[in-house]
């Protein structure tokens, strides 16, 4: 994007039809409306874009903020913003609640600056609800689209702009896939790559296929382009992203397996290493476990939800496997790839489950052993079937099995991070520790973060630490000369 010169495009004409070539035409109309009022007002304009839920909406975060930067703004997290955005989540009734509270302090603070713009997108404004909500309740809020039209962020700010009024634009679903588009990245060395976007699962508690869509896999070619990109621009480290990477493929016309699409990625010379996820248990093949067994790049590190350990409540769940199956599938993964680091999602209080199925779950931990897990409290989503479901299991109940579940899982990971203990391990430093100005932090292959002396001039690289001492969730090393 750093090649292409936005105030040499003509604006003079019709917008073109095509994309990016469209969105190119609208990010320099903006530019144009940006510098005038920025004269006007004698100061820069500034950008502050909230990001709430998943890596993938933290992608699609750093697009949105890419093309803000090429219309003209700034992003800030100090000076008084011009204009804000939300990037909003709806995997849970809570997320809601928090962005309509956050809606109530913007108001007073466009009150003070008659200036500010607010745009609201990503997964919580596929609802109907919502947005008719915010029709109503919220309209001082300026823009407002979906999941499915990010890329139009700036044809939607010069609709707003030109016109004076509010403006909402939500489509059901899409098949476009639009590349080349501008995108400022958190990192300089690590970068998600999106591989595909939607769900096609429907489990019973989650929302995501209807506000995210049916899945779409972008084009191999794409996706090799973009790393390469990536690796030019100083990318040592790339996270593929899809609701259910190891779907990859199934809709593209070239037939490619996720696994098929690794081994293409791995040879991308420069790269060093290659992060996935999310991975869905039903499938995950054995020549994607092959694949990571046999790779130099790929790291030690997969997350495998499990939910439930019940092969009633998974039914329910509309997993589409069982206990057995899920645990047969774990023990391949750890014998096939002995080093590899395991983690999980487990959801208790699911409706209808009983002791006896919570006592499954916990079996599963047990014989798994993971790494590190990410436990929910079960709560009813709106709009998903199991929040019609009957049997909702008591408060108290789900506390007890919850604050059960959360000690063995503390227990088992905290014995499987002293196995790394006074090991020696490569670690890819990224930042300068926020507590100690004196440490850097860093991440394994697995996934754990380690803390050790040093300066920022080694972030982005890949050292050498041994592993002194654990605690808890990381370590305390020091980085081999």
């Amino acid at each position: 994007m750093n090649e292409i010169n936005f105030d040499l495009i003509d604006t003079t004409g019709e917008p073109p039809v095509s994309e990016p070539e469209r969105q190119y035409y609208y990010i320099a109309k903006c530019r144009e409306l940006v510098k005038l009022k920025s004269k006007e007002l004698g100061r820069p304009l500034y950008s502050q874009t909230r990001t709430f839920g998943c890596q993938m909406n933290a992608r699609d975060s750093e697009k949105l903020i890419g093309i803000l930067e090429q219309i003209g703004y700034i992003e800030t997290e100090t000076a008084t913003p011009d204009f804000v955005l939300y990037n909003t989540c709806t995997v849970r009734e809570n997320a809601n609640l928090k962005v309509y509270g956050h809606l109530g302090y913007l108001k007073k603070q466009k009150e003070k600056n008659k200036n500010m713009m607010i745009a609201l997108c990503g997964c919580m404004m596929q609802e109907e609800t919502v947005v008719e909500k915010i029709k109503s309740s919220y309209r001082f809020v300026d823009l407002v689209f979906g999941t499915h039209n990010i890329y139009k962020l700036a044809e939607l700010i010069y609709d707003r702009l030109t016109y004076n009024k509010p403006v909402i634009e939500i489509l059901k679903d899409t098949d476009a896939i639009v590349e080349e588009l501008p995108i400022e990245r958190k990192y300089p060395f690590k970068s998600g790559v999106n591989i595909m976007f939607g769900c096609n699962n429907f489990c019973s508690y989650c929302i995501v296929p209807y506000v995210r869509g049916r899945e779409r896999s972008r084009k191999p070619e794409d996706i090799i382009k973009e790393i390469e990109k990536l690796v030019a621009d100083g990318v040592v480290e790339i996270m593929l992203l899809g609701q259910n990477v190891n779907s990859y493929g199934k809709n593209l016309d070239e037939e490619i397996t996720f696994a098929e699409l690794l081994r293409r990625v791995e040879q991308i010379e420069g790269l060093k290493r290659i992060r996935f996820m999310t991975s869905h248990p039903k499938d995950l093949s054995d020549e994607l476990i092959e694949v990571m067994k046999h790779s130099k790049k790929i790291c030690k590190q997969l997350h495998l939800p499990l939910q439930s350990g019940s092969s009633r409540i998974l039914k329910i769940m509309n997993r589409q496997y069982d206990k057995d199956r899920y645990v047969s599938l774990a023990k391949k993964i750890r014998q096939e790839i002995p080093d590899i680091a395991l983690s999980t999602d487990i959801i208790v209080g699911f409706p209808g489950e009983t002791e006896e199925d919570f006592l499954e779950t916990l079996d599963v931990v047990n014989q798994i052993e993971y790494d590190s897990a990410y436990t929910f409290i079960y709560s009813k989503r709106t709009g998903t079937p199991a929040a019609k479901m009957e049997n909702q299991v008591p408060e108290d109940v789900i506390k007890d099995r919850f604050d059960r579940l959360l000690a063995r899982i503390h227990e088992i990971s905290n014995a499987q991070t002293l196995k790394h203990v006074g090991k020696t391990y490569d670690v890819l430093v990224e930042e300068v520790n926020e507590h100690n100005k004196e440490l850097v932090t860093g991440r394994m292959s697995n996934g754990s973060l380690v803390h050790f002396k040093g300066g920022k001039e080694l972030i982005g690289n890949i050292v050498n630490v041994t592993l002194n001492e654990a605690k808890g969730f990381y370590y305390l090393g020091t980085m081999e000369e």
